[in-house]
């Protein structure tokens, strides 16, 4: 296993009294990058193409999620040109990316109709090639970037072990439904064959445990954490009803959350929307910290420590929009206001997302070196501080 040095094992100190809710030397920082900002970034700064923006500013943590397509096989190519590729995926999705644009658009789905959708059988989430093999899968390869035969998972993590805190990704049940029928199949079955999608949902639980079990295995010891892939809301509110919710995909969020606690992995849970009516029960699974806390769907990280004190650990809600503005004294106030979060600990510093194309360089270095020095402890945030 790869020697972690004095800088790594303080960076993993720093998360871990975080997601404990105890004030260590100062607030932990990172993210999650478009392509085409760190294009932009690297061009602002001068920086050659190979520069690694998590080595660059030596942020706090970092993730990789192996192959989690319920079928292994190599992407198949449908159409190729200059300006984009359409191409068949293991999730059984055919997926057009446009290389000029920054997300790719979802064109049909294998799995159309609640027969197919029964009839649907997942390859072994133990199989070797989801850890220890290069190859194509949908959610490292065809998203803000397309690339084919993605470096094995095990690789990706031993790369980074030694100089940053690692944790590993599964998808939740939503997040892998909306995947293998479409989003909007997703939504009409639940209400047309509730009870139907509920047995197919409860067997991706099965299968995304499965997956959690095999990666820490896999990893022999070098996972730091978990963080669980899993929209189910937007903008307003829920995407379906709370209590189909409570039913079907919590009790497979459980299931994830107790397997990589009882391996001793805080878990991070990435869901992006509005989730305030179903928040508490995140605390109820015992999820160690919730990210992004999306500013544009109404969440506010002051707000929820109010409501909720330390009983969950907050990670992002740094408003990008705010962030690509440019108003220096905006950014600093808005820096400043979110700190008051990590008050007693229990806060990691991100964007309310990822780091978009339309944020400067200078303005994403300027919130770093701002978050690293007023996010000392203990903490002085001048005229921003506010009682929690």
């Amino acid at each position: 296993m790869t020697e972690r040095g004095a800088n790594c094992l303080a960076k993993l100190e720093r998360m871990n009294r975080a997601l404990r809710h105890q004030e260590s030397d100062r607030v932990p920082v990172s993210d999650f990058f478009w392509s085409s900002f760190l294009e932009r970034w690297r061009r602002e700064l001068g920086l050659p193409a190979s520069t690694d923006i998590y080595e660059y500013y030596d942020l706090d943590w970092r993730q990789a999620t192996p192959n989690v397509d319920p079928h292994i096989r190599p992407f198949e190519i449908l159409e190729e040109n200059g300006e984009e590729v359409i191409v068949r995926t293991g999730f059984g999705a055919v997926i057009r990316k446009r290389f000029d644009q920054p997300m790719p658009a979802f064109l049909r789905f294998e799995t159309d109709t609640i027969d197919k959708m029964l009839a649907f059988r997942f390859d072994d989430a133990w199989d070797e090639r989801r850890y220890f093999s290069a190859g194509d899968d949908q959610i490292n390869g065809v998203g803000d970037v397309f690339v084919r035969r993605t470096e094995a998972w095990l690789e990706r993590v031993k790369a980074v072990h030694g100089e940053f805190p690692i944790y590993g990704g599964v998808c939740e049940g939503h997040e892998t439904l909306w995947r293998i029928i479409g989003p909007e199949n997703t939504l009409m079955w639940i209400g047309e064959y509730p009870d139907e999608v509920g047995r197919f949902v409860e067997r991706i639980n099965a299968f995304s445990l499965e997956v959690v079990k095999a990666q820490i295995k896999a990893a022999g010891g070098r996972l730091d954490g978990m963080v669980i892939w899993g929209d189910v809301a937007y903008r307003k509110g829920c995407l379906f009803s709370p209590d189909y919710w409570r039913k079907y995909f919590k009790p497979g969020v459980k299931a994830l959350v107790d397997e990589c606690h009882r391996h001793g992995l805080p878990v991070i849970y990435h869901g992006c929307g509005n989730v305030n009516r179903i928040f508490e029960e995140f605390i109820e699974v015992g999820i160690d910290a919730y990210n992004p806390l999306e500013a544009k769907a109404g969440m506010d990280v002051i707000d929820l420590r109010r409501r909720f004190g330390h009983r969950i650990a907050f990670c992002g809600n740094m408003d990008v929009v705010v962030w690509a503005g440019g108003d220096r004294e905006l950014l600093r106030r808005t820096v400043l206001t979110k700190l008051n979060a990590a008050k007693g600990g229990g806060y990691i510093f991100q964007s309310d997302h990822s780091v978009p194309g339309n944020v400067s360089a200078a303005g994403y270095e300027y919130v770093v070196n701002l978050v690293r020095k007023q996010g000392r402890y203990p903490l002085d945030l001048e005229e921003c501080g506010v009682a929690l």
